[in-house]
């Protein structure tokens, strides 16, 4: 016998396929068949630095739906304060304390796209992105649209940096100073790059865009395809 949760994700999906020219985000049996894991999907909102892109978004739904909220978590990295760029974990109140019974997948996914569109850096999921926010917001926008370009198939040419500093505040670029220019990557790593005769900043930039992992902050050897990429990037040759 179906059960009654069952009923309620059918219709909802139902809804959702209905609805997708209008709002956009889409939601659908990860397998085909089981309401318990579903895929969905958000496009980006424009005028952001994600403007372009398309996001997966893996949803676990708990056997207490809906009075317990989807388990929603970024398939697709993102660089995002509000969303780990290492594990996809989202920090949103509608996902968790501040859900209702009322509320509905489409509903959740639709707020998962406000989120891109209004991050919020004093309420981070990964705090180095929320720093980077604050701090420098040009370099924020300009690694989170890397990003998107690199994972989620946005195009360069759909974002206007310009526009989003004049609304989210040009602020004078703050440098970090010591240890945390680093950003967490160990200083011998960076400077391998720096010896050559580059900037910190860029450095860790192009660590960005790549996703090399920080390993705990220890040293480690790149691969020589990773040590190409970011010599070029580097050099402007992609």
């Amino acid at each position: 016998m179906t059960s009654s949760r069952d009923r309620r994700i059918a219709k909802e999906l139902a809804d959702i396929q209905a609805d997708r020219d209008s709002s956009g985000v889409y939601a659908a049996p990860a397998d085909g068949v089981s309401l318990k894991h579903l895929k969905g999907v958000i496009p980006a909102p424009p005028d952001t630095p994600y403007a372009g892109a398309s996001y997966d978004i893996d949803i676990q739904i708990p056997d207490t739906y809906p009075f317990k909220s989807p388990l929603m978590k970024f398939e697709t990295k993102i660089w995002h304060p509000n969303v780990s760029s290492q594990t996809g974990a989202i920090c949103l109140d509608t996902l968790g304390s501040g859900w209702s019974p009322v509320q509905t997948i489409k509903t959740a996914l639709l707020s998962l796209r406000m989120l891109l569109e209004a991050p919020n850096p004093k309420d981070p999921q990964d705090a180095e992105v929320a720093s980077m926010m604050v701090e420098n917001p040009e370099r924020f926008a300009r690694v989170a649209q890397d990003w998107a370009v690199r994972f989620a198939g946005a195009n360069r040419q759909a974002f206007d940096l310009n526009k989003w500093l004049s609304k989210h505040g040009n602020q004078p670029v703050q440098r970090a100073s010591g240890s945390n220019r680093y950003m967490g990557y160990n200083k011998d790593l960076v400077d391998r790059f720096v010896n050559m005769g580059f900037d910190i900043d860029a450095v860790i930039d192009a660590f960005h865009y790549f996703g090399i992992d920080r390993n705990n902050g220890r040293d480690y050897a790149l691969e020589e395809a990773y040590m190409g990429d970011i010599t070029a990037r580097l050099l402007g040759e992609q």
